[in-house]
């Protein structure tokens, strides 16, 4: 662990909201998306954070800032720290995101005295999903590699999810990205946005019908497990 910032989770499991009692580390949740009874996964315990560890937290830049709290979510036998550290700094960077601030603060003085905004959409695709997206493209290209895995990953949009998916996931080894979205019911700067990649892993599919009909066809792929396992299924969707 950095030392001053905070100790990594000597342990971590995930659990289903619907009851499963398999118990998973943060790299199988990151692979297996919904849970196998269709259930979200979440943390078996919340970590305890210190007064001291908050207040250490200030002064970070936010690279390290995410490797903070992230490191109360993953086990140290599943990520070490030294990765985890290295996968956020190569996230969070000022090219990415416009900004060594990463998400920058601006006053509103002139409609309120002392409130500030903070900037959540200053990623590649200007939705506030670029700031776990671009992460996540790393998180997998790291985990297939050690595993020396494929992943398919299938999604529905109705625009902001699917274009923040795409261009973390474009060009990333061992990721093949299949997107649902609804013919000619998204904006055209979304639609310009995702169906202009030339990445050879990003596959665009329009669906007739809005946008609860592609949901529809990644939950029932989700539900069908043999099918999942069979053609190394993984998912992202807005929850």
């Amino acid at each position: 662990p950095l030392k001053g910032k905070g100790s990594q989770a000597a342990d971590m499991r995930y659990l289903s909201t619907r009851g499963h009692p398999a118990r998973q580390s943060f790299s199988q949740v990151l692979l297996s998306g919904l849970a196998e009874d269709g259930g979200l996964m979440l943390p078996e315990a919340l970590p305890k954070i210190t007064d001291a560890e908050l207040t250490a937290w200030r002064a970070l830049p936010y690279h390290a800032l995410a490797h903070a709290v992230l490191s109360k979510f993953i086990a140290a036998d599943d990520i070490d720290s030294t990765t985890l550290a290295a996968l956020t700094k190569a996230t969070y960077t000022k090219e990415v995101f416009g900004s060594d601030d990463i998400t920058p603060l601006r006053g509103i003085d002139n409609y309120a005295a002392g409130m500030q905004i903070e900037a959540l959409s200053n990623g590649p695709t200007l939705a506030f999903k670029d700031m776990a997206m671009q992460l996540l493209g790393r998180l997998f290209e790291f985990e297939l590699g050690r595993r020396n895995a494929t992943l398919n990953i299938l999604g529905a949009t109705s625009g902001d999810t699917g274009s923040a998916a795409e261009y973390a996931m474009r060009g990333r080894k061992g990721v093949n990205v299949f997107m649902l979205s609804p013919a000619g019911r998204m904006s055209a700067f979304q639609r310009a946005q995702m169906y202009s990649l030339p990445d050879a892993n990003i596959h665009n599919i329009a669906v007739e019908g809005v946008f609860d009909d592609c949901q529809d066809i990644v939950k029932a792929v989700s539900n069908d497990l043999a099918f999942k396992r069979a053609h190394h299924i993984g998912t992202v969707n807005s929850i």
